[in-house]
């Protein structure tokens, strides 16, 4: 999986996987977005996957829900994605992906704030999974933007 915050990023996206909250958010305010925002045209135009077993319609369009199997259907996306497959947010399903090794980058941000509480990103998963830096660049607000690879 790869995503990003830059235009580099974003414009390298073949496609987005959403589990069912996330997509409800994101289908709520990016089909009325401006459409010169980059990631507006990059969101509307990409094929979108949003896995669930209750959405009752995905009508933004170029959605297909996946309602089975989701690891095996996230094999077959990669194997024909004409680029990476991007997951915003989306909690639970990056744990289903992390548990069938299906995750090959992971994009995180750290911003300079503490919450106090939140969801972990990483929690109970079979042994170690190594990780290998890619890349590192602070943000203007002071954040921090870490890239990196599953070390096969």
């Amino acid at each position: 999986m790869l995503g990003g915050t830059t235009t580099e990023d974003i414009s390298a996206t073949g496609a987005y996987l959403f589990g069912r909250k996330t997509y409800e958010k994101m289908a709520a305010h990016w089909p009325t977005a401006p459409a010169d925002d980059p990631y507006a045209r990059s969101l509307n135009s990409a094929p979108k996957y949003v896995v669930s077993t209750t959405l009752e319609s995905a009508d933004w369009q170029g959605t297909t829900v996946i309602r089975c199997d989701v690891p095996a259907e996230v094999r077959k996306l990669k194997d024909g994605s004409g680029g990476g497959i991007a997951v915003l947010g989306s909690g639970e399903l990056v744990q289903t992906l992390i548990a069938h090794d299906l995750v090959d980058d992971y994009f995180l941000v750290v911003f300079p704030i503490v919450l106090g509480e939140g969801k972990r990103l990483f929690r109970a998963i079979e042994g170690p999974k190594k990780l290998e830096l890619v890349d590192s660049r602070a943000t203007s607000t002071g954040g921090l933007m870490l890239s990196y690879r599953a070390a096969r």
